[in-house]
């Protein structure tokens, strides 16, 4: 008796239009849930560092949101708004936000006070001193959170395939291959899914590297 290959070539080679259309359409639900997720977590960490009181509601309402199995989120919000992209993206939003704001406001308290108040003496406004002085500086913490959440959030969208093929991604390959007992389509998914996450984890990387070119002089002189 024939067994089933662990890897179906053939398949493959005929499913390649759908497998890229599933690599979009995996980035495309991880790109808005991180775009949306930083922009709120933005303005949460500003808040914070406004308000100090603030930053430890703050903290404890995004881990207490983190602890939600993403399971139990996804079907919960089924019956608030259907199988919808509402749906699908809520739960990888919201799961960005104790990755997001801890790092931002790190990011900002790492500015040496030295330095501030050498902007100030400099007759640096508050605008110019934010935008000059403050967000440069806090660059590497704030590059360092949207790695964490890129590569969390590519790895959730997985998940996201409960709902359906229209919002699952590379995780259709996964449940589909589990139900259907065709390794093949498991494999695709998910070491398709695994490369996304660290060609976006070595692009943050690279990122980090032009926007703080100082860090990397500075290492290079020990």
């Amino acid at each position: 008796m024939n067994s089933e290959p662990l890897v179906r070539w053939d398949w493959i080679g005929a499913h390649l239009g759908p497998i890229l259309d599933r690599v979009g359409q995996h980035l495309y639900l991880a790109v808005i849930a991180v775009s949306i997720g930083f922009a709120i977590s933005f303005g949460l960490a500003a808040l914070s560092i406004r308000r100090r009181r603030l930053y430890p509601f703050v903290t404890l309402l995004a881990t207490a949101v983190y602890t939600i199995p993403s399971f139990a989120m996804f079907a919960a919000l089924v019956v608030v708004s259907g199988l919808s992209i509402f749906t699908a993206e809520i739960p990888l939003v919201v799961y960005t936000f104790i990755l997001f704001v801890p790092n931002i406001v790190a990011g900002f308290d790492a500015v040496p006070q030295d330095v501030l108040d050498a902007a100030d003496g400099m007759g640096y406004t508050s605008a110019q001193r934010w935008w000059q002085v403050e967000l440069p500086l806090s660059v590497p913490l704030v590059v360092a959170g949207l790695r964490l959440a890129t590569v969390s959030t590519i790895g959730l969208v997985t998940v996201s395939a409960i709902l359906g093929d229209r919002f699952g991604g590379l995780g259709y390959y996964i449940l589909d291959g589990y139900h259907r007992h065709f390794p093949t389509e498991i494999l695709v998914g998910g070491l398709l899914s695994i490369g996304l996450a660290v060609l976006a984890d070595l692009g943050f990387v690279l990122l980090r590297r032009l926007l703080t070119p100082w860090a990397a002089a500075r290492a290079a002189a020990r």
